[in-house]
């Protein structure tokens, strides 16, 4: 009896690991991404009065770092209360797909500051995030992949538009779209 005991022991190790590793990531806070959303809409307006294109990027890395903070905040607190580990099986893949493109993103920044093509980093910005969160969403709920390819699209749109138009772009994905998808997220995922 001892020896069916263990095996039994063995193969529900097996199938919880198999289900960990298939299973998807739903600790994605929608409620975080509608703050998320707002704190982008006032950076929209904040650096609409910068004087200069250094003090416009300030304000949109500043609201970068804050939007951080907020997304790994939410994301932890919904976790918790959904009992989800967040750093086993999806969680992990979510967030190793999530991060190299917002890498590419920084490096991005850096690169087009020293060039002075601050006019490019809207497009950029938005297509790298929609790609972040299009490869995260794979392992995530079906909205979190469109909203990605919504913000990739935007990204592109943003790139062949006037350079003029970045702020309207980026109030529009990291504002509007976060805010919208937050919504439907919290609505349908449990927050």
């Amino acid at each position: 009896m001892d020896r069916l005991g263990s095996h039994a022991d063995d193969n529900l190790r097996f199938i919880r690991a198999t289900m960990e590793r298939a299973g998807s990531f739903t600790a994605v806070p929608g409620w975080g991404g509608v703050v998320m959303g707002s704190t982008a809409l006032g950076a929209a307006g904040v650096s609409v009065g910068a004087k200069t294109p250094e003090e416009w990027l300030g304000v949109w890395l500043a609201e970068a770092c804050l939007a951080l903070a907020i997304g790994v905040l939410a994301t932890a607190r919904k976790a918790r209360r959904t009992q989800t580990e967040l750093f086993s099986g999806p969680a992990r893949r979510f967030l190793l797909t999530l991060t190299p493109p917002l890498g590419a993103g920084a490096l991005l920044t850096l690169a087009l500051e020293r060039a002075g093509l601050f006019g490019l980093l809207p497009g950029i910005w938005l297509l790298l995030y929609g790609t972040a969160v299009v490869t995260g969403g794979a392992m995530s709920v079906r909205p979190v992949l469109v909203m990605g390819s919504l913000f990739m699209l935007l990204g592109a749109a943003a790139l062949s538009s006037p350079a003029s138009w970045g702020t309207a772009y980026l109030a529009a994905g990291f504002g509007g779209l976060q805010i919208a998808f937050g919504v439907v997220i919290a609505r349908r995922y449990g927050g």
